[in-house]
């Protein structure tokens, strides 16, 4: 991400081995506070929620989802 200033979504899981979709989010904000950052999981809604809505600024795609309605997404999240 430091050597590819042209990155401007970062596409991550919230779950994954070693550090988890959130923290390598907010290392990556840290490092480039403009970053654009689109979640995704396969667990319920209610697991990633926080009293019935997102934290502020996080956008969720949830599994399965088609590549039309992750084109649609990362569109929305790129012209917002």
């Amino acid at each position: 991400m430091d050597s590819n200033p042209e990155i401007t979504l970062l596409f991550t899981d919230v779950v994954m081995p070693e550090v988890n979709g959130r923290k390598l989010a907010d290392e990556a904000l840290r490092r480039r506070p403009e970053l654009k950052v689109l979640f995704t999981t396969g667990y319920t809604r209610n697991a990633v929620v926080h009293n019935g809505v997102l934290d502020p600024g996080v956008e969720l795609i949830g599994k399965p989802f088609t590549v039309d309605q992750l084109a649609a997404k990362v569109r929305a999240i790129l012209d917002a």
